[in-house]
């Protein structure tokens, strides 16, 4: 059974970092991408980075420059790394597995973590 779990969310302010990490499990990963997905309250779900095995990525233009996204095969687990923050970027964050044409979502969906950017 595929399982994903995030960790990493909270509070921060504006201008600050955070590190979100997924920790993926049940299945062999390396044949798709996986990535996150954000969902702002009110609003719908969209796509934020993604990342093959091989270290090819994609990003939502809104998070172009200050977000990165890595990934540790080895490890079954995808981070990102979220620097430059801005009230904007507050919402549950989501993990997401097999993601197709590095964009599309797949089946297998996180719990979710909350990250606020507020001062």
């Amino acid at each position: 059974q595929v399982q994903l779990v995030e960790s990493g969310g909270g509070l921060v302010q504006p201008g600050g970092s955070l590190r979100l990490s997924c920790a993926a499990s049940g299945s062999d990963f390396r044949d798709y991408a996986m990535g996150w997905y954000r969902q702002a309250p009110g609003k719908q779900r969209v796509f934020v980075a993604a990342i093959t095995s091989d270290d090819r990525t994609n990003y939502a233009e809104s998070v172009q420059g200050r977000f990165t996204i890595s990934r540790d095969n080895g490890k079954n687990t995808v981070y990102l790394q979220m620097n430059s923050l801005i009230p904007g970027d507050t919402a549950v964050y989501y993990c997401n597995w097999p993601i197709t044409g590095l964009v599309v979502p797949g089946r297998y969906w996180g719990q979710g973590t909350q990250v606020t950017v507020s001062s």
